[in-house]
């Protein structure tokens, strides 16, 4: 199964934000959409990450003052991404050996989708249910 597949169950809605917003206008967007990263874009593509951990650094550095920072000042840069025809085990290894929970989705060079680790495990535990049935259901007959 690849990266696309999960997409298009899921969905291409992607929020982002720009890097000149704050880190306050990021966390109103967090909080309102129940998302625990999203993706800086500028007119060339995503350019990093912003992600709660991030406001956790901002804010243990800073303190409240880190709020009215700038995205580009405290995102996680550069952003790694995956390619839509990323084999969903790959992307998983990647997430697991960088650290990471959300990569940007890319193909041809442009941002398609966001997909978090959650996301990726779910594809794959529905995979190893259904290789399972499919294995009761040969025995059975």
């Amino acid at each position: 199964m690849t990266v696309r597949a999960i997409l298009s169950g899921k969905g291409g809605d992607v929020k982002s934000i720009a890097p000149d917003a704050t880190v306050a206008d990021a966390v109103k967007l967090l909080a309102q959409h129940r998302i625990g990263a999203v993706p800086v874009t500028d007119v060339t593509g995503v350019i990093g990450i912003f992600s709660e951990r991030d406001v956790i650094y901002a804010l243990a550095r800073e303190g409240s003052t880190a709020l009215d920072h700038k995205i580009s000042d405290v995102m996680t840069t550069p952003a790694l991404t995956v390619e839509t025809d990323a084999p969903v085990m790959s992307a998983l290894s990647m997430m697991s050996r960088r650290r990471i929970r959300h990569l940007p989705v890319v193909e041809d060079g442009k941002m398609v989708g966001f997909v978090s680790i959650g996301d990726l495990v779910k594809s794959r535990i529905d995979q190893i249910e259904a290789e399972a049935a499919a294995l009761r259901e040969y025995i059975a007959s």
